[in-house]
């Protein structure tokens, strides 16, 4: 089963990622059973969310649930079994070469998707996808070989890419479907109203290499769901709290540009953003980020699944996804991970210096020369 319309993901509800409210072992798991209720059938999890705890808990919820009548969707990237956790990186990829060689790829990547599909109570994925990688993940054909071999021993139907988890990459990913495209059936990436940049420039790669897209952060944060207001307080260790001061306003100014053509529609502003982002080329999913807010006047996050489950079989016009796209410029609003002129060496994971073959790609590409 390929992907549907709209995901959920096993990132929601604050357990694994810290979003608002932390929802109860209890609450978390029927929030996943009233997602396949109202109509979602597609599942989207990571086995490092909780060191496998988020695969476990999806196997819990859809257990006993025809198997045939949903899809799964699997990352792996993040090599916590034999990886030490690094303070606020996480765990380290697999391909850190203090943990292997590239002749340990293979079967690294088989044990981790082997254990994944044995936490979420089943014998395949419907689409595996390399989590977060590093420069290897993005350039190594002993990474792609390896995921290669989940295909081929029947672990996975289909492959995908994860980048993240912030926003960029863009050359790094255009460059990888060149190289690794017939390999790659899916790419997740994030693409909101309020964030067309700079994920807007791969997506053409992506129709041309026809690799549909599955993008997240659809909501902006939970903007698009009308919780959050003018002042608004997160509560300790919300991560969204660590974004630059005043993005809610400033978002909330825009969102408010954006509502006479979301009337047009008859969508509501969630359902408005998805369907924007649906309405660009490759883009054939979306999975919200479902966030049940503090406070006693949030709306119960039980009903953001519900209003969400089915979308209405509707596209923007050209003319209005320019519209859209225009009131919601961020170009060059962040730094972006992956390849960059502004380093020298790879301190980090998810950043490393400009190469000259991506200077090179984005050229052909019209991308520009300023990363």
């Amino acid at each position: 089963m390929d992907l549907t319309t709209t995901a959920y993901g096993t990132w929601s509800g604050g357990r694994f990622m810290h979003f608002g409210e932390t929802l109860s072992e209890a609450r978390y798991i029927e929030c996943i059973q009233t997602a396949y209720e109202s109509g979602f059938r597609t599942f989207v999890t990571a086995d490092v969310y909780g060191n496998g705890k988020a695969d476990e808990l999806l196997g819990l919820a859809l257990k006993g649930i025809d198997r045939s009548s949903y899809c799964l969707v699997g990352m792996l990237g993040h090599d916590f079994y034999d990886g030490q956790r690094q303070g606020s990186r996480g765990y380290p990829r697999f391909t850190d070469p203090e943990l292997r060689g590239e002749d340990g790829y293979q079967s690294y990547v088989q044990k981790a998707c082997e254990k994944s599909l044995e936490r979420c109570g089943t014998d395949r994925f419907d689409l595996m996808m390399l989590h977060n990688p590093d420069e290897a993940g993005y350039t190594s054909e002993s990474v792609w070989n390896a995921m290669r071999s989940l295909k081929e021993g029947g672990l996975s139907d289909r492959l995908g890419l994860a980048p993240g988890p912030a926003n960029g990459f863009t050359l790094d990913v255009v460059d990888c479907l060149e190289k690794y495209g017939d390999a790659i059936d899916w790419a997740m990436l994030i693409l909101n109203p309020l964030e067309p940049w700079p994920v807007g420039l791969a997506l053409p790669a992506c129709e041309k290499q026809n690799v549909k897209v599955l993008t997240r952060v659809v909501d902006y944060g939970g903007l698009f769901f009308g919780d959050m207001g003018v002042g608004h307080e997160f509560k300790d260790g919300d991560h969204r709290a660590y974004r630059p001061e005043g993005w809610v306003e400033r978002g909330l100014e825009k969102i408010e540009k954006m509502k006479e053509i979301a009337a047009r529609h008859d969508l509501n502003m969630a359902q408005f953003a998805a369907i924007w982002n649906l309405s660009q080329p490759a883009v054939e999913s979306v999975v919200p980020t479902f966030i049940q807010e503090a406070g006693a006047n949030a709306r119960p996050i039980e009903e953001r699944i519900n209003e969400m489950a089915v979308l209405p079989d509707l596209r923007l016009s050209a003319e209005e996804v320019d519209e859209v796209k225009a009131i919601g410029d961020n170009t060059g609003c962040m730094m972006l991970k992956g390849a960059s002129k502004r380093h020298e060496v790879s301190e980090r994971p998810d950043e490393w210096p400009m190469r000259e073959d991506l200077l090179e790609l984005a050229g052909r590409h019209g991308l520009g020369t300023e990363w």
